[in-house]
């Protein structure tokens, strides 16, 4: 049985803060952003957490590569403070989130589409059908 972990990180992002579930499966990482609002305490995000993680629309699985264990406190606080100013916050996240987006426009514009082409063929049904009745009495 494969190991799976699951990482949130909380942040910042003008006006709201933001969380991102980071789901690590069998080598393969799947995202999900969360748009809390204001501030969201800890007892907060855990409750969150626990009522709607059944809710979650992770994105499709990305293949990473698995990361070193640090044990030093002090690399850790560099290499968080180096991956949150440079790159922001989870860039291969960010990546899956973007997917995850593009996949749902391309299934938005598709149901756009069948919409209009059935309103297109709703119409022209009606103009047929009114033009039959017009000639009907003569």
């Amino acid at each position: 049985m494969g190991k799976v972990s699951l990482v949130l990180t909380v942040y910042f992002e003008e006006p709201f803060w933001v969380g991102v579930f980071e789901k690590t499966e069998h080598g393969k990482l799947s995202v999900s952003k969360v748009v809390f609002g204001a501030e969201p305490k800890d007892c907060e995000v855990f409750e969150h957490f626990l009522k709607h993680y059944d809710e979650l629309r992770f994105s499709p699985a990305v293949t990473t590569v698995a990361g070193k264990t640090i044990s030093n406190p002090k690399r850790m606080q560099r290499e968080a403070r180096k991956q949150t100013s440079a790159s922001g916050i989870g860039t291969r996240s960010q990546q899956a989130i973007k997917l995850q987006q593009e996949q749902n426009k391309v299934i938005r514009k598709s149901k756009s589409r069948e919409q209009k082409e059935a309103e297109k063929e709703r119409q022209f049904e009606l103009r047929q059908r009114k033009k039959s009745e017009k000639h009907k009495g003569h």
